[in-house]
């Protein structure tokens, strides 16, 4: 019954192919637009790394003592000071963790074969690269020695070592950054990653580093931060070991809790690390406010998905709206053109529940149609966002469930636009037909 049905919806399609066109154009247009945007808050809003979200936490602590009450857990700074940075880190704790900075330096060969070039640069822990998930293609990351004894080792990204070596393995070579040379002891497999979670202070959406160096190069290089630096009161910073001893809050630290007891212990540990620092004098406040949030609640925390960007998914679905109500004009006009019709087939037999069905196989086809088409339009309005803005290179495109969600919707959206032409047609009487006839 049902191939007779689009059989029933494909002669109809070829009996009247201008309306039909029409329809199909009306429901690609309001699929395309709905799709545009509903696929880049898909992917701004998706889980970046599913089967660790819930174990890395971002810290947060509040040691600042501004001589204000206001001050809250909800206000705490986005990072953390580099004293507090080394403290944690070299702390014995049994977790991963790591602190972190972005930064950046001229890459170069020392030769003529390579134009020298600016990169940007992680430097952190060697915990990073196991923390987040990055894969080696080549080597592994440095050492425990190597990070304690502050050595010149980097690790690289697969595209980096495709530009330098033409995709050899390069472990054990040199490079440059800037004029200091740099033994690679690794290399990175393509991190595909559409939100740059792990250090959001510098942008969610920007492209994650292809040069990583140990955090313990910070003071023996007096390595510089390209990220946000923020403090509550004025100091005398003259000079880098100044910034280093300094209130400035300049350092992001996550780290790896696998279970909810080792996260009530961390936390246990973190509020005798603050009680301590008041104990020194470092703060005057009765109370120790810390966060340790997720990498959802971070993402949350600081509204990464925003409400514009609901705003602009709800405005394109209400578009859609507007498209799916000019279907329901052209449905009307064109099932009750087709009335004395109806009224044969009743008579001859056919149920108001078999007329009904009918019908909407018809809308139903004109949906999966129109949602195919809305695809291509989807991914002609993805490619504009992508040239417009770079940054949403990672985001501006549809995985699978955004190419199986488009026809879904737009034949769910033309069966509800066409129950009420369909039910009207199928209380058809057959008799005032006949009699016309």
């Amino acid at each position: 019954m049902f191939s007779h049905y689009i059989d029933l919806a494909w002669r109809s399609f070829k009996r009247t192919p201008l309306v039909s066109i029409l329809m199909v154009l009306a429901i690609a247009v309001g699929i395309g637009i709905t799709m545009t945007s509903l696929s880049v808050y898909h992917m701004m809003s998706m889980d970046p790394i599913p089967s660790k979200s819930d174990q890395l936490f971002n810290l947060q602590l509040g040691t600042m003592d501004d001589g204000n009450t206001w001050w809250t857990e909800d206000d705490l700074p986005h990072q953390i000071t580099y004293k507090d940075a080394i403290s944690l880190y070299q702390a014995d704790t049994p977790m991963r963790k790591v602190p972190s900075i972005k930064s950046g330096f001229t890459v170069h060969m020392n030769s003529d074969h390579v134009k020298p070039f600016l990169e940007s640069t992680r430097v952190t822990g060697r915990d990073f690269f196991a923390m987040f998930n990055l894969e080696f293609l080549y080597g592994d990351t440095w050492s425990m020695a190597q990070e304690k004894g502050a050595a010149p080792v980097v690790v690289i990204s697969e595209e980096l070592n495709d530009k330098l070596f033409g995709g050899e393995n390069s472990i054990g070579k040199q490079i440059y950054l800037d004029d200091a040379s740099f033994q690679i002891v690794g290399v990175t497999k393509k991190w595909n990653i559409h939100i740059k979670y792990y250090d959001i202070n510098n942008g969610a959406f920007v492209n994650s580093e292809k040069v990583f160096i140990p955090f313990s190069l910070i003071p023996a290089m007096e390595i510089p931060t390209w990220g946000n630096t923020n403090s509550w009161k004025y100091e005398e910073v003259n000079t880098y070991q100044d910034r280093l001893n300094s209130e400035m809050y300049w350092i992001q630290f996550w780290v790896e809790l696998t279970s909810p007891k080792q996260e009530t212990k961390y936390r246990e540990f973190l509020s005798a690390y603050l009680d301590g620092q008041g104990q020194l004098g470092r703060y005057t406040r009765e109370k120790e406010y810390f966060g340790l949030r997720n990498v959802n609640q971070w993402l949350t925390y600081n509204n990464v998905v925003s409400e514009e960007n609901r705003i602009l998914v709800g405005l394109s679905f209400m578009f859609l709206v507007v498209c799916l109500a000019n279907i329901l004009g052209l449905l009307l006009g064109k099932f009750l053109r087709r009335a004395p019709e109806v009224g044969v087939r009743r008579a001859l037999g056919a149920s108001k529940r078999n007329i009904f069905m009918q019908h909407l196989v018809e809308v139903s086809l004109l949906g999966f149609m129109g949602g195919i088409l809305g695809i291509g339009l989807a991914q002609l309005g993805l490619w504009g966002v992508r040239s417009t803005y770079s940054y949403y290179s990672d985001l501006a495109t549809m995985d699978l469930s955004m190419l199986l969600a488009a026809p879904v919707i737009a034949i769910s959206a033309c069966v509800v636009a066409g129950l009420y032409p369909a039910w009207l047609v199928c209380r058809t009487t057959p008799a005032l037909y006949l009699k016309t006839q």
